[in-house]
């Protein structure tokens, strides 16, 4: 019986929504409406009247009391819907249970990740079976700089201790002074994504009476004693104050950024000659940098602020390397000395290709690491300085996800990457800088045997409406027949310039031994095929990313692949937005639809300045406020977009403390498209009342969430084993 899974603490919230207030009194009309012993009904949220005049139209939300957290009635109603997803799904909770044990048990649960030297000691972190988080830890290197494992284990943080008696713990960006002494790090304990600073003395184990409140980055000068940290704002979450602290000492005010569409971050450049704050648009950027030997001198703008200009900076030996867009869509990497910084003493080091978008610099005391990609597959080069040579490195399968981890050592000769592809489990590697040689240090071990053989992925093109090609990529087990009969799933982003990236995950094989393809589309609004993928999914050619995955849609049934009635699609975030969107415009071609923490409520969102998405996004989505934009963004945003017609099955998943997107865009969403739809499909919303944008923060949580969303979609397949 299905109402037995409701507890009795839950009950008792339902109840209390008997007495609300008579403005919100059509939610109810009996005393437990949802819940009936043989019949489950859905819960009805109020429509309270609310409007306002945008541009000369009258604009109605029946809604928008949801957007109240304070509002008692709002928890009991995301709590009503929480209790009406758990009846409803009921009988996959034994295969969610099945699939976490099933995943849980393909987990290397006690391990070590591969440690990585910076100054005098290896850093590294390990997990330990049952433990939601991991310790980080580090010993000293012998004598030789090699890692010493016999060498005494000093830990630096345990997060399984910090997050004793919280639902939600995070770490953000922890660094360590320059001296190896002091650790700096960030916390989060509700999932908001707001960080608070706090040192720890290595030396002593005190936690130092300084702190700071919604820091989003660090970088410590050279002296140990002085430490930058960049501040967001209480109400709009941007990052838009620098700060400089004295240890022991009030932080001082260093720079604020007025400009709204731009933030802040500060960082240390990798020969940790110079601290570099950095303001960023999506269309613009500005470099500051400061001695990391004189903390107290005043920034100094290198390249200035010109609209449309992006570029990084990095520093070796009284040269600057520009990675800039100037006259390069895709950038160009050049060449200048730090004391004459204008562009007429530029130096082009490396062409712009319109096939190839340069990413990323790392800039080493022998060589120079360029990260880029070409035709939605990433791949590095290596520039020797004292050769003035030019080494590649590459893969050969069809679809793969290669990327730096990051070297910490500014005079290593060794370069850490990772590699995986969907059919190869991630490993990571040093790359011997003057030789090319690769040297394999681990690779995520699949418990109970894996085998790749066993597995087939590749990549696919399909046509968008104006002929562009669109490349997806796809993974399934060997013997899936390839007739249309068979489950899919279809993954997709599409905004930001966030590529879509061929990865591997443990988790997935619990679908793909199912029987379940598994594709992701790599449509325009992310830089997969270059900055002009970005540009032409973003402001007015927004429209451009949901047909491409239509269109990706449309491919796989005509091939084959799958088949409307047995295709399921899923996005989260700006993902989300996705999923609305594409489900406005053609429900008939999937049979359901897990929308994550989604972007759905545009025009709301992006009319309120005061919220962390909109005014910083003005030049992603365009500024409503402009008449041309705002009819243009109207036209395809899902919730000012719901008719009177079928829908598929819907999962929307959400985190109440949810900062990016806020839990109210999901829960207006499902209420409203509750109230339209036509179909007697499920519509489930399932809010994390603990958690934000990322869901569960401990391993086991996040996995038994993930294992919820993988039985729901097996169930809406009819596979219940």
């Amino acid at each position: 019986m299905l109402f037995k899974q409701i507890t009795t603490a839950t009950l008792s919230t339902l109840l209390a929504i008997i007495t609300l207030p008579a403005a919100q009194a059509d939610i109810v009309d009996s005393p437990m409406p949802w819940l009936k012993k043989q019949n489950i009904t859905a819960p009805v949220a109020a429509k309270i009247p609310w409007k306002e005049k945008r541009h000369g139209e009258i604009v109605t939300d029946d809604y928008r009391w949801l957007q109240k957290k304070e509002d008692p009635n709002v928890i009991a109603y995301l709590n009503a819907e929480n209790a009406y997803t758990t009846a409803m799904t009921a009988d996959i909770q034994p295969l969610a249970e099945k699939l976490f044990q099933e995943t849980k048990a393909r987990m290397k649960e006690t391990d070590l990740s591969v440690p990585v030297r910076k100054g005098k000691y290896y850093y590294y972190n390990r997990t330990e079976a049952g433990k939601q988080y991991p310790t980080y830890c580090r010993r000293l290197a012998d004598a030789q700089g090699n890692y010493d494992d016999k060498a005494s284990e000093e830990i630096l943080l345990d997060e399984n201790l910090l997050a004793q008696g919280l639902t939600f713990f995070d770490i953000g960006q922890s660094l360590i002074s320059p001296d190896d002494r002091y650790l700096a790090y960030l916390t989060d304990t509700t999932g908001y994504r707001q960080f608070t600073l706090q040192i720890k003395d290595l030396k002593t184990g005190e936690i130092l009476s300084d702190r700071a409140e919604r820091v989003t980055s660090l970088a410590w000068a050279a002296d140990n004693k002085t430490l930058f940290f960049v501040q967001e704002d209480a109400k709009t979450k941007r990052s838009n104050r620098l700060f400089r602290l004295s240890l022991g000492g009030k932080a001082v005010p260093v720079y604020h950024e007025k400009v709204e569409q731009f933030s802040l971050q500060v960082s240390t450049t990798h020969d940790e000659q110079f601290i570099e704050l950095k303001s960023e648009a999506t269309d613009t950027s500005e470099s500051w940098f400061i001695p990391a030997s004189q903390p107290q001198t005043k920034l100094r703008s290198l390249l200035g602020r010109q609209q449309g200009h992006r570029y990084q900076l990095e520093h070796r030996h009284g040269q600057l390397y520009i990675l800039s867009n100037k006259n390069a869509k895709n950038f160009r990497l050049l060449t200048t000395p730090l004391a004459r910084p204008l562009q007429k003493n530029w130096t082009e080091l490396l062409a712009h290709d319109k096939n190839v978008l340069l990413q990323h610099i790392e800039v080493f005391s022998d060589y120079l690491v360029l990260s880029e990609s070409s035709q939605a597959l990433n791949r590095m080069r290596i520039y020797d300085f004292q050769t003035k040579q030019w080494k590649a490195i590459s893969f050969n399968d069809p679809v793969y996800l290669a990327v730096s981890e990051g070297t910490p050592e500014y005079k290593s000769s060794q370069l850490r990457i990772s590699y995986q592809s969907p059919i190869t489990p991630p490993m990571i590697m040093d790359v011997d800088m003057a030789s090319g040689e690769r040297k394999i240090l681990k690779q995520q071990e699949i418990i109970g045997g894996y085998d790749a053989s066993q597995y087939e992925t590749s990549r696919l093109w399909a046509s968008a409406k104006d002929g562009v090609k669109i490349p997806l990529w796809v993974v399934y087990k060997k013997g899936v027949p390839l007739d249309g009969s068979a489950p899919a799933l279809l993954s997709s982003y599409g905004s930001y310039g966030i590529s879509s990236e061929a990865t591997f995950s443990a988790e997935r094989l619990s679908l793909l031994d199912r029987g379940v393809i598994y594709a992701e589309a790599h449509i325009r609004g992310g830089s997969d095929m270059g900055e002009h993928w970005h540009e032409d999914g973003m402001l007015m050619k927004k429209k451009n990313t949901f047909t491409d995955f239509i269109a990706s849609t449309e491919y796989l049934i005509q091939e084959k692949w799958t088949s409307p009635e047995k295709l399921i699609i899923q996005g989260g975030s700006a993902g989300g937005l996705l999923m609305g969107a594409v489900t406005n415009m053609r429900p008939e071609l999937f049979k359901a639809v897990h929308a994550a923490v989604p972007f759905v409520d545009v025009m709301n969102t992006m009319m309120d300045a005061s919220l962390p998405l909109t005014t910083g996004e003005y030049l992603e989505w365009g500024n409503p406020n402009q008449k041309t934009a705002y009819d243009y963004m109207r036209s395809y945003s899902p919730y000012d977009n719901i008719e009177k017609k079928a829908y598929p099955s819907i999962l929307v998943t959400t985190g109440l403390n949810d900062s990016q997107v806020m839990y109210w865009e999901p829960a207006k969403y499902v209420a409203k498209l509750r109230a339209h739809k036509t179909d007697q499909n499920p519509l489930l919303l399932k809010v994390n009342m603990a958690a934000g944008h990322g869901g569960a923060s401990g391993r086991y949580d996040a996995l038994k969430e993930y294992s919820f969303e993988l039985a729901w979609m097996l169930g809406q397949w009819g596979i219940k084993e």
